[in-house]
């Protein structure tokens, strides 16, 4: 008889969390001529100037500009842009050795992104196999495969309904009627108990919140190199928005991967704790 695996899910942020900076700038902002500093505070002028969402301002953007410099913006062309991103120090293997490590444990470890960048970059990225879904910012294309309107956008606040939806098993973004289903904590595919945010920053805020808050683990990242990183991060802890912090790096033995590797150990003592006294 096949062993039955308990579903534990690690979701995280993307930019700033796996890949350094804005996933926009590597190659999408230097082909509509820009740089990210100018791209960024035009976009900034825009939210203040129409009292606008930063993230429909930007997807607004991001499409004017390439309208007026012939880029091209079809989902292709998007997915190309994300093949140039980088990615943190031990990223790419990190997955495969977290999904065993968990296995171990009685584990089927699932991985998703909870991201205000562009969806379709990060389907381009060597990583995007290794998710079980991409929530991220995305565009509706028309009847010639080119962008024409946000079908998604995903910002610091609308990035908590995607845990939810992870925690009710109820992935698909346009189904409005079963997320808002009444589903016995016990009954839900993945606890919250059973689940780890990785963020890198305030956007992320309220995912840690309601992680930590509903009993499950949530890490902040911060980039080693970065003067003052470390001391934002820590004031996460401080007040009481994050259970860990961790330098971005998901090499084998690093802080990050000691911490993913204790909170499942942790989560399998306690499922065994339980169990035990459920024997009684």
């Amino acid at each position: 008889m096949a062993r039955k695996y308990v579903p534990f899910a690690i979701a995280y942020d993307f930019d700033g969390t796996l890949a350094p900076g804005n996933m926009q700038e590597y190659d999408f902002v230097p082909a509509i001529g820009m740089t990210g500093r100018r791209f960024w505070k035009e976009v900034n002028d825009l939210t203040r100037k129409h009292n606008a969402d930063q993230i429909l301002a930007y997807m607004m953007h991001m499409l004017n500009k390439a309208q007026a410099a012939e880029v091209p913006v079809r989902k292709e062309n998007f997915v190309e842009f994300g093949r140039s991103v980088a990615l943190f120090e031990g990223v790419t293997g990190w997955f495969d050795r977290i999904n065993a490590y968990g296995k171990k444990q009685g584990f089927k470890v699932k991985h998703y992104i909870i991201s205000s960048g562009i969806r379709e970059m990060i389907e381009g990225t060597p990583i995007a196999n290794q998710f079980a879904a991409i929530y991220a910012s995305a565009f509706i294309y028309d009847h010639n495969g080119v962008a024409k309107w946000p079908a998604l956008a995903v910002n610091y606040t609308t990035k908590t309904q995607f845990l939810f939806r992870i925690n009710k098993g109820v992935l698909n973004v346009y189904d409005n009627s079963r997320i808002n289903e009444f589903i016995p904590r016990e009954d839900r595919p993945v606890p919250f108990e059973d689940m780890v945010f990785i963020g890198d920053g305030e956007t992320d805020i309220p995912c840690f919140r309601l992680v930590k808050e509903q009993r499950g683990h949530a890490i902040a990242v911060y980039k080693p190199s970065t003067r003052g990183a470390r001391t934002r991060a820590q004031k996460l802890v401080m007040e009481g928005r994050v259970n860990f912090i961790a330098p971005a790096n998901y090499s084998e033995n690093s802080e990050m991967d000691r911490f993913v590797k204790g909170i499942i150990d942790k989560v399998a003592a306690d499922l065994a704790l339980m169990q035990l006294g459920k024997k009684e």
